[in-house]
C-alpha cells in the first residue's frame, strides 16, 4: 500500500471518534433541550428574571395644635413638602415618621481583584473594620459556596450594613465598587422619644405594628408596597427594555391625632416633679375638650422612650388609663348626687343627718362608713363640698338600689368608654343580686362593688361638663393622603344622655364649692375662674384589707364650670408623702396642686377667659352647649 494514504483501519477509528464527538455532543443537547428542558429553564429564569420589591413609605403620626395662636389646625401650620422630606424630623407637630435608609449588601459574583484598594474606604463608610468586611465576603465569596451544601443556590446578595443614611451611600457609590448595592427601605423613628409613647405605639424591629395608633391606624398608615419585574444581564444589571410589569407604590396615609404636643409635654412634665416629689407606683394625667371629648393629652408614668423600645419593661409599656383600674373613692359621689337631683328626690338644700352612724334600709339595719370629719345635718351641697361618705350613702339610698346601679351604669362605669386601643378593660361593677348588706353604703363613697379605670372616671366627669351627655373619648382627627387631601373626618362622639342639662348645671354649681376655701381641695382652685371638680382620696386593698398608709389620691374636675373648655383628671397611686406635708397621700396634697399648675398654663396656652357674665345667668346653656 502506498504510503501517502491511511489505512482503512485508521480510517474506521476517526470516523469512529468523529461520530462518538458528535454523538455525545448531540446526547448532551438532548439531555438539556429535552430530557432537563423544564428543570433548566426554571433556572434561566430564575437567573435571568428581576423581581424587585419598591416599598411603599408608612405614613406620619401627626399631632394637632389647639393654641391660642388662632386655634390653627395643624395643616394650616405645617408645609406638606417638608414633612416628605428625607429625614423631616425638625417639626414639633410630627410624632412618628419615617426615615429613608439604605440596606447595603454586595454580590459576591461581581467582586474584581482590582477593587480591593477601596475596601479600606468602603469598611470605614460602613463602620465596620477591615478584617470583619473581608471574611464577611470570603465567608459567601463563591469558590465556598460548597461549604453550604450540594444544593446550595448561588450567593446573590451578602449583607454588609443595615439602616445607612443616604448621604453615607451617595459616597459609596461614589467608590465605584462593582457588585456593592444598597435596597432602600424606611425605619420608623420618633422625632419625640417618649411624649405620648402609650398613645402612639411603635413599630417593632421586624416591621410589625406592635401597639397604639401605628397598631389600631395601621390600615390607614401602611401603605401598599409597589414591584417591577425585569430581566438582568450577565453582570447582573437590570434591562430596563425587558421590564413585562411594573407597580408602583402607594405611600401610606398620615393620621391627625386630636393631641396636642404642648399640652402633651405640659402634663409629662407635671407627673415627672410628682414622681420626683412623691415616688408613686404609677401616676396618670388626662386632659380632653369638654364639649366633643376630644383628648389634648394622655400621659402615663412611668413611661418611656419609643426609639428604645425593647430597653422598656413591658410594665412601663402599659396605658394605665385604660388597662388598670382602681378605687376611685369620693370623685365617684357624683353619681349618686347626680341621680338624686336629676330624679328630682332632693334639691341642693335638702338636708341630711350626716351624724347619724346605723340608719334603717328596706328593713334592715346598716352601719354607715365613718367621715374624716365630725359632721351633723349636711346639705346636699354640703355633701358635696365637704366629701360626706354618710351623706353621699343617704343619697344613694333614695335612689334604692336599682336605680342607683342603673345610673352607676349610665354614667359609663362597669363597661368600655370605647378608647380604641390599648387594651381597655371594663373595670368592676357589681349587680345589685351580688351585693352585701354594706355595699349600699359603701360604694356611693366609691369602694367596695365598684372599680373603675382613670378614663371611666375622666368620661364621668365630662358628663357633667358636657350638660349631661356622656361622650366617647375621641383620639383621631382626620385621615390625609400624601398629597395632604383630607380624606376621612372624625367627629364627636355622643353615647346617651345621663342627666338633664338642669341637673348637669347644679352639679356643676356644687362642684365649684369643692375647689373654695371652704371644700376639700382649694389648692386646686384658680383665681379668677371657675373650677368645679372632685378629689378623691382610696384607701388601697393590701393582702384583703384596706391600708392606711397605701392610697390613690386624685382629682377630676373642669373649668370654667359654667362654660367648660377643659375636663383634667389627675390620678396618683400610692404617693409617698412626707410628714411635714401630712404623710398621707390625699387627693388635696398629691393631685389637686397638680391640677391647678396644669389648669394655670392651659389657660393661658388656650386663651382660655374667666366667665364675666352675672352669677344668675352663669349656669345657663344655648344649644346643649354650655
Amino acid at each position: 500500500m502506498s504510503k501517502g494514504f491511511a489505512s482503512n483501519y485508521r480510517m474506521v477509528i476517526l470516523a469512529t471518534g468523529i461520530f462518538l464527538c458528535f454523538g455525545g455532543v448531540s446526547a448532551r443537547l438532548a439531555c438539556l433541550q429535552v430530557v432537563k428542558r423544564t428543570e433548566l429553564l426554571k433556572y434561566v429564569e430564575q437567573a435571568r428574571r428581576s423581581f424587585v420589591v419598591e416599598n411603599a413609605r408608612r405614613g406620619n403620626i401627626r399631632a394637632t395644635r389647639w393654641g391660642a395662636e388662632g386655634a390653627l389646625d395643624i395643616d394650616e401650620i405645617l408645609d406638606a413638602s417638608r414633612i416628605r422630606a428625607k429625614g423631616a424630623l425638625e417639626t414639633d407637630e410630627i410624632l412618628a415618621t419615617s426615615r429613608t435608609l439604605v440596606d447595603v449588601g454586595l454580590d459576591p459574583h461581581m467582586l474584581r481583584r482590582e477593587d480591593e484598594v477601596r475596601w479600606p474606604d468602603l469598611a470605614r463608610l460602613l463602620g465596620l473594620t477591615l478584617t470583619d468586611l473581608r471574611a464577611t465576603v470570603a465567608r459567601r465569596a463563591p469558590e465556598t459556596a460548597e461549604d453550604d451544601g450540594p444544593d446550595a443556590k448561588p450567593v446573590q446578595w451578602v449583607k454588609l450594613a443595615e439602616g445607612v443614611d443616604e448621604t453615607i451611600f451617595d459616597r459609596i457609590n461614589e467608590l465605584k465598587i462593582r457588585g456593592v448595592y444598597g435596597n432602600r427601605v424606611y425605619r420608623r423613628v420618633y422625632p419625640r422619644n417618649s411624649l405620648a409613647a402609650h398613645v402612639i405605639g411603635y413599630v417593632n424591629r421586624e416591621g410589625t405594628p406592635a401597639a397604639g395608633v401605628e397598631h389600631y391606624m395601621d390600615f390607614f398608615l401602611r401603605g401598599q408596597n409597589g414591584w417591577r419585574e425585569s430581566e438582568r444581564d450577565g453582570r447582573r444589571q437590570e434591562l430596563a427594555q425587558f421590564r413585562t410589569r411594573e407597580v408602583p407604590p402607594v405611600d401610606g396615609f398620615d393620621v391627625v391625632l386630636s393631641i396636642d404636643t404642648y399640652v402633651q409635654h405640659l402634663i409629662e412634665k407635671e407627673l415627672q416633679q410628682i414622681a420626683e416629689k412623691y415616688s408613686p407606683a404609677k401616676a396618670t394625667i388626662i386632659v380632653s375638650q369638654a364639649s366633643t371629648g376630644y383628648i389634648l393629652g394622655l400621659a402615663n408614668y412611668p413611661t418611656f422612650n419609643l426609639n428604645e423600645f425593647s430597653k422598656a419593661p413591658l410594665d412601663a409599656q402599659r396605658n394605665f388609663a385604660v388597662t388598670d383600674v382602681y378605687e376611685p373613692g369620693s370623685t365617684f359621689k357624683i353619681v349618686a348626687a347626680s341621680g338624686a337631683l336629676n330624679d328630682g328626690l332632693v334639691t341642693r338644700d335638702s338636708a341630711f343627718d350626716c351624724g347619724l352612724t346605723e340608719i334603717d334600709y328596706h328593713g334592715r339595719h346598716l352601719h354607715l362608713p365613718r367621715e374624716d370629719h365630725p359632721f351633723h345635718e349636711l346639705t346636699v351641697a354640703e355633701i358635696i363640698c365637704h366629701s360626706s361618705n354618710r351623706g353621699a350613702a343617704q343619697l344613694a339610698m333614695l335612689l334604692g338600689d336599682q336605680r342607683f346601679y342603673a345610673y352607676t351604669r349610665a354614667f359609663g362605669f362597669g363597661q368600655k368608654t370605647g378608647f380604641p386601643f390599648g387594651g381597655e378593660v371594663v373595670g368592676l361593677l357589681e349587680s345589685p343580686k351580688h351585693w352585701d348588706g354594706l355595699t349600699i353604703t359603701r360604694m356611693p363613697m366609691g369602694q367596695g362593688a365598684i372599680a373603675a379605670t382613670p378614663m371611666q372616671m375622666h368620661c364621668a366627669m365630662g358628663a357633667i361638663a358636657n350638660g349631661g351627655v356622656l361622650l366617647e373619648p375621641q383620639l383621631f382627627r382626620e385621615v390625609r393622603d400624601a398629597d395632604n387631601k383630607l380624606v376621612f373626618a372624625f367627629g364627636d362622639l355622643p353615647r346617651r344622655r345621663v342627666v338633664s342639662e338642669r341637673t348637669a348645671a347644679t352639679m356643676a354649681r356644687l362642684l365649684m364649692a369643692v375647689a373654695s376655701p371652704e371644700g376639700t381641695a382649694p389648692e386646686a382652685a384658680v383665681r379668677g375662674y371657675e373650677v368645679a371638680g372632685k378629689t378623691g382620696t382610696t384607701e388601697k386593698l393590701v393582702d384583703g384589707r384596706y391600708s392606711t398608709t397605701h392610697h390613690v389620691a386624685s382629682f377630676v374636675g373642669f373649668f370654667p364650670a359654667s362654660r367648660p373648655r377643659v375636663v383634667l383628671s389627675v390620678i396618683v397611686d400610692d404617693a409617698t408623702v412626707p410628714k411635714s406635708l401630712g404623710g398621707i397621700a390625699y387627693g388635696r396634697v398629691v393631685a389637686a396642686p397638680a391640677f391647678h399648675d396644669i389648669a394655670m398654663q392651659l389657660i393661658q396656652y388656650l386663651d382660655i377667659k374667666p366667665v364675666t357674665e352675672p352669677p344668675g345667668n352663669r349656669l345657663a346653656m344655648q344649644g346643649g352647649r354650655w
